[in-house]
């Protein structure tokens, strides 16, 4: 007899880690959320995620995502829950989730986790809600999730879910890990920080003016290892934040050239060079119905 465990087999399905290449706060809205632009950009590396659908309804995370975080408070098993209740589905899955995005370090890896269990689910399950509703599901899970649901490199206005599909060239980033778990809503509520920033246009950033990430000035006071991480990217480039931190990088516009750059600081950072993507590895999955990410 066939258990609820063995109905179906495991598939893999990648889930990019992003960048903003700039944010701005330009204001508050009514509802209490900060009004925010950014340039979200997509790469190529980061988390994987294993699902395999189960005949009974359950949803079971295998092992844990991140130490201490509990079932009920992981993204992925939110998310599994928020497609399950919108579409009734009866069908559940076992999740495992093989991570290499570092927590907080604003590099998108939980939204991201999340985006990914909802695009898999829609299909594994067979529910056809199809990409915006999907994203309209995932935005009530954080507000980064729309943009890995789309699956598109994007400027984002709004909370950062108001999304229009972008052109980058190719690039590739020298990435630096602080190893320091930034607390968001720490962040947003400084003193410090600007939230009344003029609005920024498409034609600000192809201009290649420096729109700069509202949330840099108040990490480094804040983290001094930051900062020690900014002035030893300096050396080699133009050093920035991603998010709301603590992950930085330098853009470099060959392999070769952010791999030069690496060797130059290696022995003083933690770094990896990643290529940024035209899209999502996740819509080449969704082609092929999983696989080896």
């Amino acid at each position: 007899m066939t258990s609820a465990r063995d109905a179906s087999p495991w598939t893999a399905w990648p889930a990019p880690a992003k960048l903003n290449l700039f944010l701005r706060i330009t204001g508050q809205r009514p509802d209490g959320y900060h009004a925010l632009q950014t340039i979200f950009r997509l790469l190529d590396w980061g988390d994987t995620i294993h699902l395999r659908p189960r005949n009974d309804g359950r949803i079971v995370r295998q092992g844990e995502t991140l130490p201490g975080l509990a079932a009920e408070d992981d993204l992925v098993v939110r998310a599994a829950i928020a497609i399950q209740r919108a579409t009734n589905v009866g069908q559940g899955v076992d999740i495992r989730v093989e991570k290499r995005i570092p927590s907080g370090a604003g590099l998108g890896g939980g939204s991201s986790d999340a985006a990914t269990v909802l695009r898999a689910l829609d299909q594994l399950w067979g529910c056809d809600l199809g990409p915006d509703r999907l994203a309209a599901l995932g935005l009530a899970l954080g507000a980064d999730v729309p943009v890995f649901v789309h699956g598109r490199n994007a400027w984002g206005e709004g909370v950062g879910e108001a999304l229009t599909p972008v052109d980058l060239p190719p690039a590739w980033y020298l990435l630096a890990d602080p190893g320091v778990h930034v607390n968001t809503g720490a962040l947003f509520q400084s003193p410090e920080l600007t939230r009344n920033a003029e609005p920024a246009t498409m034609a600000d950033f192809v201009s290649g003016a420096v729109l700069g990430n509202a949330f840099e000035p108040v990490l480094r006071c804040r983290e001094p290892v930051v900062a020690t991480v900014f002035d030893v990217l300096a050396q080699v480039g133009t050093p920035r934040l991603t998010g709301t931190g603590s992950g930085c990088f330098v853009e470099f516009a060959t392999r070769e050239s952010a791999e030069a750059a690496q060797a130059r600081v290696a022995s003083r950072l933690r770094s990896r060079v990643v290529a940024g993507a035209v899209h999502s590895r996740l819509l080449d999955a969704l082609e092929t119905g999983g696989g080896d990410w």
